[in-house]
């Protein structure tokens, strides 16, 4: 794996970007704090954890939903470097290299995507996913911001596609809530968030939880 990280606990990777004592012990200390508001009874506490440590709401924990073993799915996925793809930038930047060799690209970025939103008037995001709709098999779909993504994302898998996981937290007041809803009901690994809220931090904290999980030499 990259970076040279190899079988390390979890205590040593809690939070991969605290590179500094200080930075380590406020790292720990949140993870201290978010243990006693969720409980600690496996993987997908620690995903609630470290959205609740993102979010700074303790209620966060209460609204991710974990659907087709979607834990495993992310481990297997980042240990066999599978390529990451999000919808923003944020979420791009948010997503650690530490400790793996994933590679991770915004779908804002991808010129074919872009020309297909001008041609058809779509959003940038879902353009970007449908420009890429070849490249989704086995990949890790990251989306924190945009419903539009999400819902392109599922129309694409509703076609045929088969992406290894797909983390799906966007916010918003129109299609978030009902994008996520649609994710759920299909038949792939996801984790996402009730509602109207989520967000990039959510979705980067769920990934760079999995990160954490799987270079840690832990999970199936």
């Amino acid at each position: 794996m990259g970076s040279g990280i190899n079988q390390m606990s979890m205590s040593e990777i809690s939070d991969l970007g605290a590179f500094t004592i200080e930075a380590r012990e406020i790292s720990s200390r949140s993870r201290e704090i978010a243990r006693g508001i969720v409980g600690d009874t496996g993987y997908e506490d620690r995903i609630r954890q470290r959205c609740v440590i993102a979010t700074g709401d303790p209620g966060f924990a209460d609204l991710l939903r974990f659907e087709n073993d979607p834990v495993r799915a992310g481990i297997d996925a980042v240990r066999h470097n599978k390529n990451i793809y999000t919808d923003i930038r944020m979420v791009l930047v948010g997503i650690t290299r530490v400790g793996h060799d994933c590679r991770i690209t915004c779908v804002l970025d991808v010129a074919s995507g872009r020309r297909l939103a001008d041609d058809q008037g779509l959003t940038r995001t879902s353009a970007g996913f449908v420009a890429l709709e070849h490249d989704l098999d086995d990949a890790i779909i990251v989306i924190g911001n945009a419903p539009s993504a999400a819902l392109a994302v599922c129309t694409l898998i509703e076609e045929g596609i088969t992406p290894a996981l797909v983390i799906g937290t966007p916010v918003g007041f129109v299609n978030a809530a009902e994008s996520k809803e649609a994710l759920r009901s299909l038949n792939i690994p996801s984790i996402t968030s009730v509602g109207t809220r989520g967000g990039t931090p959510v979705a980067v904290a769920c990934m760079n939880e999995l990160i954490a999980i799987a270079i840690a030499g832990e999970g199936a």
